[in-house]
């Protein structure tokens, strides 16, 4: 039976056992590009139904101004990912939005926690705009964008990584 290459962590206390998606916590250059490959590849696998669940519900509005719910999609952000830190590569999330004319899209930016709708024009914070177009494309339910690439999720949850 093959070994399993990374372990997964028990909880979040040892933080060695979980991989750093900032890539700083190697100092030999084959190690970063061992480590960039590893997260790479857990940040391709398809996404939960949950994850999922939570991420559409973003449209619905309300959420913008109840911190709760902010706190509880951002939990299960980091739960999707217990093998990675996103802080910091993650900036955040947009999807079409279907609150109707004016907007356009919505947003969940990682870093602020901030969930908000975008009218036509209304130019999209913290390196999030580059996902605009895609979001508008449709065929995915939202993107992630990262400080390096897109990736487009599809209903199904398959991943698609969008050169940005």
């Amino acid at each position: 039976m093959p070994k399993p290459i990374l372990k997964q962590p028990k909880n979040y206390e040892n933080t060695a056992d979980v991989l750093s998606a900032t890539y700083q916590s190697e100092s030999r250059n084959e190690n970063i590009h061992m480590n960039k490959m590893k997260v790479d590849r857990l940040l391709r696998k398809k996404r939960s139904p949950e994850y999922m669940s939570i991420l559409h519900k973003l449209d619905a509005g309300g959420h913008a101004h109840n911190q709760n719910k902010v706190n509880e999609i951002i939990e299960t952000i980091r739960n999707e990912f217990p093998e990675i830190d996103v802080t910091g590569v993650l900036l955040g999330y947009v999807s079409r939005c279907y609150l109707g004319d004016p907007y356009e899209v919505h947003t969940l930016d990682f870093s602020g926690q901030i969930i908000e709708h975008y009218k036509r024009g209304q130019g999209l914070p913290a390196g999030l705009e580059k996902a605009r177009s895609i979001a508008l494309r449709g065929g995915y339910e939202f993107i992630e964008v990262y400080i390096d690439c897109c990736r487009a999720v599809s209903s199904d949850g398959t991943v698609s990584v969008i050169a940005c």
